[in-house]
């Protein structure tokens, strides 16, 4: 009989994998497929994405792949955000920090108190503890969606900056306020000012001491490992520690990984060889863009199960509260915006004196128009209790479910659509801000290199000069291609001979060194440090590999 039942259980265990195998792999096609359609209509990806799930939740007898929250925050949130954090530049983050915390603090509890007194006065059903879990659920934009989709657009630097950082620690906020509305609604407690002044410093200056604390580890860990697929796994290992660290602690877990990304990518030019940069970055380029493309995908496949729980409430009516509330949501971010940029500038002027251009209203309108929410908030609203702490079952969290997926959708697709031809009307399209501070950037590498060469070519030999004259004549060809050319595909020419292979690659390290100085004077930021690193990790690892053939 034991052996029965032991046989039994692994069936149905063998049963259950192969289910989740076939979910995943018809995921798995979704994305590549509809992500082609996206590429050939010139549209982000993540907005074909949900609006194929959309699309083929309506097919009828489909099996329903619902949304387990528990993924979204234990598999899919961690590393998603690790990479938008790695992808920070800590210079812009810093710098518009105030900007962030008007946005990811002012704007969130703004959000909160404005979407709890429209819900208990326009939506029947909601009163005004039930309105206030619901903002706390929708006030914060998703990293997810925000990186995914403002990359694409065409957006300015700054602005897109702006986006990113306000989407990476408005959790905190968002998270706090979510707290306190369920204790508010099950238990019947009121939290005073005190409590939630004490909880939010601990949600953020515990998260960001814990992801700083786990990075730092990781780093020095790093130094003494230089194999790829060791690092790689080391890599993914990081961000979910970060994460449960953080959630253990009580404190943020998406700032923790946030603090750690961050910390890391700031550190990683130093302990990262060449070869396992590139390897590094090529599988977290694929790993983010699956799990990006199956997160707006599950969005999409939701409906039926968004839809199913509700009562009481027909088609039309859904139609018009989710609409409403989506238009109040999006004009509530707009109306913030104005006296919000006005206040961060007063701040950064008067106080911090930053010499900051005040943000012109297009610009600061677009920001309005950005606010866009993903699936931590859909998955927040699912995770909500289903009874109150008397016993009865909690009603409203079909119709905040609803609601969260309304504003879901209208934020990623009316808003995602609208955005390129909008920043085309305003004539924001383009940034130069960014492509004149890599040339400035290429232009001081390579004149440092030259200034080198010319030096070394003075105290070697004659059988080694030609090394150097022939460096010299590459580098003084590059050298002149900046002066001609501001958007050339630059690529290193081939070295010749073996002495020259081996200057060649000093020359590397004089470049990298400078690039890294020049990033920690301030004068480049994180992301052009990463595009010139790229390149001179492409460099190293041709003229390594012709060594080695050697």
């Amino acid at each position: 009989m034991g052996e029965f039942r032991i046989g039994a259980w692994i069936m149905n265990a063998a049963e259950g994998l192969h289910g989740v195998q076939t979910v995943f792999l018809l995921l798995m096609a979704l994305v590549a497929v509809f992500a082609i359609v996206a590429r050939r209509l010139q549209v982000p990806y993540p907005i074909v994405l949900v609006v194929a799930g959309l699309a083929i939740s309506l097919v009828p007898e489909l099996p329903r792949i619902t949304l387990n929250p528990d993924l979204v925050f234990l598999v899919i949130l961690p590393p998603l955000l690790f990479s938008a954090a790695w992808a920070t530049s800590l210079r812009e983050f810093r710098y518009n920090l105030v900007s962030i915390t008007m946005l990811a603090v002012g704007l969130v509890g703004f959000t909160v108190w404005a979407v709890a007194a429209f819900a208990d006065h326009f939506i029947p059903g909601l009163g005004w503890k039930a309105g206030f879990v619901l903002g706390a659920v929708v006030s914060p934009t998703d990293a997810i969606a925000a990186t995914s989709i403002a990359r694409t657009l065409g957006l300015p630097r700054s602005i897109t900056d702006l986006l990113e950082g306000e989407s990476l620690v408005n959790d905190a906020t968002g998270l706090l306020a979510l707290e306190f509305g369920v204790m508010m609604l099950v238990d019947g407690r009121t939290p005073t000012i005190q409590e939630g002044v004490i909880r939010l410093l601990w949600l953020i200056l515990g998260g960001v001491g814990i992801g700083l604390l786990i990075g730092v580890v990781a780093a020095w860990f790093e130094r003494w490992v230089d194999d790829g697929p060791i690092e790689i796994v080391m890599s993914l290992v990081v961000p979910y520690s970060a994460y449960l660290a953080g959630e253990w602690a009580k404190t943020s877990g998406v700032l923790a990984v946030v603090a750690c990304g961050l910390y890391m990518s700031r550190k990683s030019a130093t302990f990262f060889s060449a070869e396992t940069r590139i390897q590094v970055h090529a599988t977290w380029d694929a790993l983010s863009f699956v799990l990006n493309g199956i997160v707006f995908v599950l969005i999409g496949l939701q409906l039926p199960y968004v839809v199913g729980g509700i009562r009481g409430y027909g088609v039309k009516g859904l139609l018009v509260y989710g609409s409403l509330f989506s238009a109040v949501l999006i004009v509530l971010r707009v109306v913030w915006m104005y006296p919000g940029t006005e206040v961060a500038y007063q701040i950064r002027t008067k106080l911090l004196k930053q010499k900051l251009h005040r943000r012109g209203s297009r610009a600061v309108f677009v920001i309005g128009w950005t606010g866009m929410r993903g699936v931590v908030a859909l998955a927040a609203a699912i995770s909500l209790p289903n009874t109150l702490g008397n016993g009865q079952p909690f009603g409203e969290k079909n119709l905040i479910v609803f609601l969260t997926f309304s504003v879901i959708l209208v934020t990623l697709v009316l808003q995602g659509l609208t955005l390129p031809p909008l920043i085309r009307r305003l004539g924001l399209a383009g940034d130069m801000g960014a492509r004149i501070e890599e040339e400035v950037a290429r232009r001081l590498v390579l004149q440092e290199v030259i200034t080198f060469l010319e030096q070394g070519r003075s105290q070697v030999g004659d059988d080694a000069a030609h090394a150097y004259k022939d460096l010299l004549h590459q580098y003084g060809h590059r050298l002149e291609l900046l002066e001609d050319v501001t958007d050339t595909e630059r690529k290193t020419e081939h070295d010749r001979g073996g002495s020259l292979a081996d200057l060649s690659r000093n020359t590397v390290e004089i470049e990298r060194r400078a690039i890294l100085r020049l990033r920690e004077e301030g004068r480049i930021g994180d992301e052009v440090l990463r595009t010139l690193e790229y390149e001179l990790d492409l460099t190293e690892s041709r003229a390594n590999s012709r060594a080695i053939k050697a």
